[in-house]
Protein backbone atom coordinates (compact mmCIF):
# COMPACT_ATOMS: atom_id res chain seq x y z
CA UNK A 1 0.00 0.00 0.00
CA UNK A 2 1.44 3.34 -1.06
CA UNK A 3 2.08 5.78 1.77
CA UNK A 4 0.11 9.03 1.67
CA UNK A 5 1.01 11.94 3.93
CA UNK A 6 -1.73 13.02 6.28
CA UNK A 7 -3.91 15.98 5.43
CA UNK A 8 -7.01 17.89 6.51
CA UNK A 9 -9.87 19.17 4.38
CA UNK A 10 -12.49 21.51 5.79
CA UNK A 11 -15.70 22.28 3.84
CA UNK A 12 -18.97 23.74 5.12
CA UNK A 13 -17.93 23.15 8.73
CA UNK A 14 -17.13 19.48 8.10
CA UNK A 15 -13.61 18.19 8.63
CA UNK A 16 -12.15 15.28 6.67
CA UNK A 17 -9.01 13.59 7.92
CA UNK A 18 -7.03 11.62 5.35
CA UNK A 19 -3.68 9.94 4.85
CA UNK A 20 -1.11 8.54 7.25
CA UNK A 21 -0.68 10.28 10.59
CA UNK A 22 2.68 8.92 11.71
CA UNK A 23 5.96 10.14 13.16
CA UNK A 24 7.50 10.47 9.67
CA UNK A 25 5.26 13.47 8.87
CA UNK A 26 5.03 14.80 12.42
CA UNK A 27 6.54 18.23 11.71
CA UNK A 28 4.26 19.00 8.74
CA UNK A 29 1.17 17.59 10.48
CA UNK A 30 1.88 19.66 13.57
CA UNK A 31 1.89 22.84 11.51
CA UNK A 32 -1.44 21.84 9.94
CA UNK A 33 -2.97 21.18 13.36
CA UNK A 34 -1.62 24.46 14.79
CA UNK A 35 -3.15 26.39 11.89
CA UNK A 36 -6.58 25.16 12.98
CA UNK A 37 -6.06 25.65 16.73
CA UNK A 38 -8.92 27.29 18.53
CA UNK A 39 -11.64 25.64 16.41
CA UNK A 40 -14.08 23.25 18.03
CA UNK A 41 -15.17 20.11 16.17
CA UNK A 42 -17.77 17.63 17.27
CA UNK A 43 -17.93 13.96 16.39
CA UNK A 44 -20.84 14.63 14.02
CA UNK A 45 -18.88 16.78 11.57
CA UNK A 46 -15.58 14.87 11.50
CA UNK A 47 -14.89 12.12 8.93
CA UNK A 48 -12.16 9.56 9.65
CA UNK A 49 -12.92 7.13 6.83
CA UNK A 50 -9.92 8.32 4.85
CA UNK A 51 -7.50 7.85 7.73
CA UNK A 52 -4.59 5.62 6.81
CA UNK A 53 -1.88 4.40 9.13
CA UNK A 54 -1.65 6.06 12.54
CA UNK A 55 0.73 5.78 15.48
CA UNK A 56 0.86 7.37 18.92
CA UNK A 57 2.51 10.53 17.57
CA UNK A 58 -0.26 11.02 15.02
CA UNK A 59 -2.93 10.15 17.58
CA UNK A 60 -1.58 12.82 19.95
CA UNK A 61 -1.87 15.40 17.14
CA UNK A 62 -5.45 14.35 16.45
CA UNK A 63 -6.21 14.78 20.14
CA UNK A 64 -4.70 18.27 20.06
CA UNK A 65 -6.97 19.05 17.09
CA UNK A 66 -10.22 17.42 18.14
CA UNK A 67 -9.92 16.83 21.88
CA UNK A 68 -9.69 13.55 23.73
CA UNK A 69 -13.44 13.10 24.24
CA UNK A 70 -14.28 13.76 20.59
CA UNK A 71 -11.62 11.37 19.31
CA UNK A 72 -12.78 8.63 21.71
CA UNK A 73 -16.36 9.07 20.48
CA UNK A 74 -15.18 8.85 16.85
CA UNK A 75 -13.11 5.76 17.53
CA UNK A 76 -16.11 4.03 19.14
CA UNK A 77 -18.73 4.94 16.51
CA UNK A 78 -16.72 4.77 13.26
CA UNK A 79 -16.91 1.11 12.27
CA UNK A 80 -15.08 1.77 9.00
CA UNK A 81 -11.78 2.05 10.85
CA UNK A 82 -9.83 -1.15 11.47
CA UNK A 83 -10.10 -2.56 14.97
CA UNK A 84 -6.42 -1.95 15.79
CA UNK A 85 -6.68 1.74 14.80
CA UNK A 86 -9.77 2.26 16.92
CA UNK A 87 -8.06 0.57 19.87
CA UNK A 88 -4.96 2.75 19.47
CA UNK A 89 -6.93 6.00 19.20
CA UNK A 90 -9.08 5.03 22.20
CA UNK A 91 -6.06 4.12 24.34
CA UNK A 92 -4.10 7.30 23.54
CA UNK A 93 -7.15 9.52 24.03
CA UNK A 94 -8.01 7.82 27.31
CA UNK A 95 -4.45 8.31 28.58
CA UNK A 96 -4.24 11.97 27.54
CA UNK A 97 -7.59 12.96 28.98
CA UNK A 98 -6.48 12.01 32.49
CA UNK A 99 -5.70 15.25 34.33
CA UNK A 100 -2.16 15.52 35.62
CA UNK A 101 -1.98 15.30 39.38
CA UNK A 102 -1.32 18.72 40.91
CA UNK A 103 1.87 19.30 42.80
CA UNK A 104 1.24 18.85 46.53
CA UNK A 105 1.40 22.04 48.46
CA UNK A 106 4.19 22.34 50.97
CA UNK A 107 3.17 21.75 54.56
CA UNK A 108 3.63 24.31 57.26
CA UNK A 109 6.73 23.81 59.45
CA UNK A 110 4.90 22.27 62.43
CA UNK A 111 2.81 19.77 60.40
CA UNK A 112 5.92 18.96 58.38
CA UNK A 113 7.88 18.27 61.58
CA UNK A 114 5.08 16.12 62.97
CA UNK A 115 4.84 14.22 59.69
CA UNK A 116 8.57 13.47 59.58
CA UNK A 117 8.51 12.47 63.25
CA UNK A 118 5.65 10.08 62.60
CA UNK A 119 7.48 8.51 59.66
CA UNK A 120 10.60 8.05 61.79
CA UNK A 121 8.64 6.46 64.63
CA UNK A 122 6.91 4.14 62.17
CA UNK A 123 10.27 3.14 60.65
CA UNK A 124 11.73 2.42 64.10
CA UNK A 125 8.69 0.34 65.01
CA UNK A 126 8.99 -1.62 61.77
CA UNK A 127 12.69 -2.29 62.39
CA UNK A 128 11.95 -3.40 65.96
CA UNK A 129 9.19 -5.69 64.75
CA UNK A 130 11.47 -7.33 62.15
CA UNK A 131 14.33 -7.70 64.64
CA UNK A 132 12.07 -9.30 67.25
CA UNK A 133 10.75 -11.77 64.71
CA UNK A 134 14.25 -12.60 63.48
CA UNK A 135 15.50 -13.14 67.04
CA UNK A 136 12.60 -15.53 67.61
CA UNK A 137 13.52 -17.39 64.43
CA UNK A 138 17.15 -17.70 65.57
CA UNK A 139 16.13 -19.03 69.00
CA UNK A 140 13.68 -21.51 67.45
CA UNK A 141 16.39 -22.77 65.07
CA UNK A 142 18.81 -23.14 67.99
CA UNK A 143 16.33 -25.29 69.89
CA UNK A 144 15.96 -27.49 66.80
CA UNK A 145 19.67 -28.07 66.06
CA UNK A 146 21.21 -28.15 69.56
CA UNK A 147 19.82 -31.64 70.38
CA UNK A 148 21.06 -32.87 66.97
CA UNK A 149 24.88 -32.81 66.85
CA UNK A 150 24.84 -34.06 63.25
CA UNK A 151 23.48 -30.64 62.20
CA UNK A 152 26.12 -28.63 64.02
CA UNK A 153 28.30 -26.66 61.60
CA UNK A 154 31.59 -26.71 63.46
CA UNK A 155 33.88 -25.52 60.66
CA UNK A 156 31.97 -22.26 59.91
CA UNK A 157 31.66 -21.72 63.67
CA UNK A 158 35.44 -21.96 64.23
CA UNK A 159 36.14 -19.81 61.16
CA UNK A 160 33.73 -17.14 62.42
CA UNK A 161 35.40 -17.16 65.86
CA UNK A 162 38.74 -16.51 64.20
CA UNK A 163 37.34 -13.70 62.05
CA UNK A 164 35.31 -12.03 64.78
CA UNK A 165 37.48 -12.75 67.82
CA UNK A 166 41.13 -13.56 67.22
CA UNK A 167 41.56 -11.10 64.36
CA UNK A 168 39.99 -8.32 66.46
CA UNK A 169 42.21 -8.86 69.53
CA UNK A 170 44.98 -6.38 68.56
CA UNK A 171 42.69 -3.45 67.81
CA UNK A 172 40.56 -4.06 70.94
CA UNK A 173 43.65 -4.33 73.15
CA UNK A 174 45.22 -1.19 71.68
CA UNK A 175 42.06 0.91 71.91
CA UNK A 176 41.22 -0.07 75.49
CA UNK A 177 44.85 0.46 76.53
CA UNK A 178 44.76 4.02 75.18
CA UNK A 179 41.36 4.75 76.69
CA UNK A 180 42.54 3.41 80.06
CA UNK A 181 45.52 5.75 79.94
CA UNK A 182 43.27 8.70 79.07
CA UNK A 183 40.78 7.90 81.85
CA UNK A 184 43.61 7.64 84.39
CA UNK A 185 45.15 10.90 83.23
CA UNK A 186 41.85 12.79 83.38
CA UNK A 187 40.97 11.27 86.76
CA UNK A 188 44.36 12.21 88.18
CA UNK A 189 44.01 15.78 86.87
CA UNK A 190 40.64 16.24 88.60
CA UNK A 191 41.44 14.37 91.83
CA UNK A 192 44.78 16.16 92.26
CA UNK A 193 42.96 19.30 93.43
CA UNK A 194 41.42 17.30 96.28
CA UNK A 195 44.55 15.43 97.25
CA UNK A 196 42.91 12.14 96.29
CA UNK A 197 45.00 10.98 93.34
CA UNK A 198 45.19 7.53 94.88
CA UNK A 199 41.54 7.03 93.92
CA UNK A 200 42.50 7.17 90.25
CA UNK A 201 43.10 3.44 90.61
CA UNK A 202 39.50 2.91 91.74
CA UNK A 203 38.20 5.08 88.89
CA UNK A 204 40.04 3.09 86.24
CA UNK A 205 39.12 -0.28 87.73
CA UNK A 206 35.44 0.53 88.21
CA UNK A 207 35.01 2.07 84.75
CA UNK A 208 36.68 -0.75 82.84
CA UNK A 209 35.35 -3.70 84.79
CA UNK A 210 31.75 -2.50 84.71
CA UNK A 211 31.40 -0.43 81.52
CA UNK A 212 34.30 0.46 79.26
CA UNK A 213 35.67 -3.04 78.74
CA UNK A 214 32.47 -4.51 77.33
CA UNK A 215 31.23 -1.28 75.75
CA UNK A 216 34.35 -0.53 73.71
CA UNK A 217 34.69 -4.15 72.57
CA UNK A 218 31.01 -4.27 71.56
CA UNK A 219 31.21 -0.99 69.63
CA UNK A 220 34.30 -2.19 67.79
CA UNK A 221 32.58 -5.45 66.86
CA UNK A 222 29.46 -3.55 65.81
CA UNK A 223 31.50 -1.53 63.35
CA UNK A 224 33.87 -4.28 62.29
CA UNK A 225 31.93 -7.53 62.38
CA UNK A 226 28.27 -6.59 61.96
CA UNK A 227 29.14 -4.79 58.73
CA UNK A 228 31.11 -7.84 57.56
CA UNK A 229 28.14 -10.14 58.24
CA UNK A 230 25.82 -7.82 56.29
CA UNK A 231 28.21 -7.55 53.35
CA UNK A 232 28.83 -11.31 53.18
CA UNK A 233 25.18 -12.36 53.33
CA UNK A 234 24.11 -9.43 51.16
CA UNK A 235 26.61 -10.37 48.44
CA UNK A 236 25.32 -13.94 48.55
CA UNK A 237 21.78 -12.67 48.08
CA UNK A 238 22.77 -10.43 45.17
CA UNK A 239 24.49 -13.42 43.52
CA UNK A 240 21.35 -15.53 44.15
CA UNK A 241 23.29 -17.96 46.31
CA UNK A 242 20.59 -17.82 49.00
CA UNK A 243 18.03 -18.92 46.41
CA UNK A 244 20.31 -21.81 45.51
CA UNK A 245 20.57 -22.78 49.19
CA UNK A 246 16.79 -22.82 49.53
CA UNK A 247 16.48 -24.80 46.30
CA UNK A 248 18.70 -27.48 47.83
CA UNK A 249 16.29 -27.72 50.76
CA UNK A 250 18.61 -26.00 53.25
CA UNK A 251 17.75 -23.25 55.72
CA UNK A 252 19.85 -20.07 55.33
CA UNK A 253 19.32 -19.23 59.00
CA UNK A 254 20.74 -22.57 60.11
CA UNK A 255 23.48 -22.49 57.49
CA UNK A 256 24.67 -18.88 57.70
CA UNK A 257 23.19 -17.10 60.71
CA UNK A 258 23.54 -19.59 63.59
CA UNK A 259 27.34 -20.12 63.24
CA UNK A 260 27.91 -16.37 63.17
CA UNK A 261 25.66 -15.69 66.15
CA UNK A 262 27.29 -18.39 68.28
CA UNK A 263 30.77 -17.26 67.25
CA UNK A 264 29.98 -13.70 68.33
CA UNK A 265 28.66 -14.94 71.68
CA UNK A 266 31.98 -16.67 72.25
CA UNK A 267 34.21 -13.92 70.87
CA UNK A 268 32.79 -10.87 72.63
CA UNK A 269 33.29 -12.18 76.22
CA UNK A 270 36.90 -13.00 75.31
CA UNK A 271 37.42 -9.55 73.80
CA UNK A 272 35.73 -7.99 76.83
CA UNK A 273 38.16 -9.75 79.17
CA UNK A 274 41.12 -8.62 77.05
CA UNK A 275 39.72 -5.08 76.99
CA UNK A 276 39.40 -5.01 80.77
CA UNK A 277 43.01 -6.15 81.23
CA UNK A 278 44.32 -3.71 78.62
CA UNK A 279 42.42 -0.81 80.18
CA UNK A 280 43.85 -1.64 83.61
CA UNK A 281 47.35 -1.87 82.11
CA UNK A 282 46.93 1.52 80.44
CA UNK A 283 45.66 3.10 83.66
CA UNK A 284 48.41 1.42 85.66
CA UNK A 285 51.06 2.77 83.29
CA UNK A 286 49.83 6.36 83.78
CA UNK A 287 49.66 5.85 87.53
CA UNK A 288 53.24 4.54 87.56
CA UNK A 289 54.64 7.32 85.36
CA UNK A 290 52.66 10.33 86.58
CA UNK A 291 51.41 9.51 90.09
CA UNK A 292 54.25 7.41 91.54
CA UNK A 293 51.87 4.51 92.14
CA UNK A 294 53.83 1.33 91.50
CA UNK A 295 52.22 -1.61 89.65
CA UNK A 296 52.34 -3.67 92.86
CA UNK A 297 50.51 -0.92 94.77
CA UNK A 298 48.06 -0.54 91.87
CA UNK A 299 47.17 -4.23 91.97
CA UNK A 300 46.96 -4.23 95.77
CA UNK A 301 44.39 -1.40 95.67
CA UNK A 302 42.39 -3.19 92.99
CA UNK A 303 42.40 -6.41 94.99
CA UNK A 304 41.42 -4.62 98.22
CA UNK A 305 38.73 -2.21 96.96
CA UNK A 306 37.23 -3.74 93.83
CA UNK A 307 34.80 -6.59 94.43
CA UNK A 308 34.43 -9.52 92.07
CA UNK A 309 30.82 -8.55 91.33
CA UNK A 310 31.99 -5.60 89.21
CA UNK A 311 33.87 -7.96 86.93
CA UNK A 312 30.85 -10.27 86.72
CA UNK A 313 28.52 -7.37 85.94
CA UNK A 314 30.68 -6.35 82.98
CA UNK A 315 31.07 -9.89 81.67
CA UNK A 316 27.36 -10.69 82.02
CA UNK A 317 26.45 -8.08 79.41
CA UNK A 318 28.78 -9.42 76.72
CA UNK A 319 26.73 -12.44 75.46
CA UNK A 320 23.53 -10.40 75.12
CA UNK A 321 25.27 -7.59 73.24
CA UNK A 322 27.01 -10.14 71.00
CA UNK A 323 23.71 -11.85 70.18
CA UNK A 324 22.05 -8.56 69.19
CA UNK A 325 25.02 -7.36 67.12
CA UNK A 326 25.16 -10.61 65.15
CA UNK A 327 21.37 -10.73 64.70
CA UNK A 328 21.24 -7.17 63.36
CA UNK A 329 24.15 -7.77 60.99
CA UNK A 330 22.64 -10.97 59.58
CA UNK A 331 19.13 -9.48 59.34
CA UNK A 332 20.35 -6.49 57.33
CA UNK A 333 22.22 -8.88 55.05
CA UNK A 334 19.04 -10.86 54.39
CA UNK A 335 17.18 -7.60 53.65
CA UNK A 336 19.56 -6.67 50.82
CA UNK A 337 17.91 -6.20 47.43
CA UNK A 338 19.27 -7.12 44.05
CA UNK A 339 21.87 -4.39 43.60
CA UNK A 340 25.31 -3.50 44.89
CA UNK A 341 23.96 -0.17 46.15
CA UNK A 342 21.56 -2.04 48.42
CA UNK A 343 24.51 -3.88 49.97
CA UNK A 344 26.13 -0.56 50.90
CA UNK A 345 22.90 0.90 52.27
CA UNK A 346 22.17 -2.09 54.52
CA UNK A 347 25.81 -2.37 55.62
CA UNK A 348 25.66 1.22 56.85
CA UNK A 349 22.30 0.54 58.50
CA UNK A 350 23.65 -2.50 60.33
CA UNK A 351 26.55 -0.51 61.80
CA UNK A 352 24.32 2.35 62.94
CA UNK A 353 21.67 0.06 64.43
CA UNK A 354 24.25 -2.15 66.17
CA UNK A 355 26.05 0.75 67.83
CA UNK A 356 22.74 2.32 68.84
CA UNK A 357 21.41 -0.89 70.40
CA UNK A 358 24.73 -1.52 72.20
CA UNK A 359 24.73 1.90 73.85
CA UNK A 360 21.00 1.73 74.64
CA UNK A 361 21.19 -1.73 76.20
CA UNK A 362 24.31 -0.85 78.16
CA UNK A 363 22.59 2.23 79.59
CA UNK A 364 19.51 0.20 80.56
CA UNK A 365 21.72 -2.46 82.16
CA UNK A 366 23.67 0.16 84.10
CA UNK A 367 20.46 1.62 85.54
CA UNK A 368 19.17 -1.87 86.37
CA UNK A 369 22.35 -2.92 88.20
CA UNK A 370 22.49 0.40 90.04
CA UNK A 371 18.92 0.00 91.26
CA UNK A 372 19.62 -3.58 92.31
CA UNK A 373 22.71 -2.47 94.24
CA UNK A 374 25.03 -4.78 92.31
Amino acid sequence: MRRQAGSLEEENGNLTIQGDWTLLDYKALKQIVESRSGKNFSSNNVDLTGLGRVDTAGASLLISLLGAETLMALAEQDSALPQEQRALLHAVADAMRQPSSPEPEGLAPIPQFLSETGKSVEAIWHLTYLLAGFIGQIIATLFVIIPRPSRWRVTPFIAAIQNTGLNALPIVALLTFLVGAVVAFLGATVLKDFGATIYTVNLVAFSFLREFGVLLAAILLAGRTASAFTAQIGAMKVNEELDAIRTLGLDPVELLVIPRVLAMMVSLPILTFVGMLSGLVGGGMVCALALDISPAQFMAIVERDIALKHFLVGMSKAPFLAFLIAAIGCLEGLKVGGSAQSVGVHTTASVVQSIFIVILLDAVAALFFMEMGW
